[in-house]
């Protein structure tokens, strides 16, 4: 059996999700990348909708970006502080 593992931004992001707030975040977005594009600039790490955490294939900088469902698009990158 499979333990869920807690999360402690699970509300938020179901929040924004129910708020369509990616939506409005991506009206706003200067660059905006399809599924074909994110693959060639980026590899995917991992989903915790509405975020996707990637590595950029340029230089190697970890960080995130944004999508919405459908349209599927990726934007608003945001390098890992760490």
């Amino acid at each position: 059996m499979k333990r869920k593992t807690s999360d402690s931004t699970e509300a938020f992001r179901e929040a924004m999700i129910k708020s369509d707030q990616p939506y409005r975040d991506l009206a706003l977005a200067e660059k905006r990348w399809d599924t074909q594009e994110l693959a060639r600039d980026f590899e995917v790490i991992g989903f915790l909708a509405p975020f996707v955490a990637v590595r950029r294939k340029a230089d190697g900088v970890k960080g995130s970006l944004e999508f919405t469902h459908s349209p599927r698009w990726y934007f608003n990158f945001v390098e890992d502080s760490r």
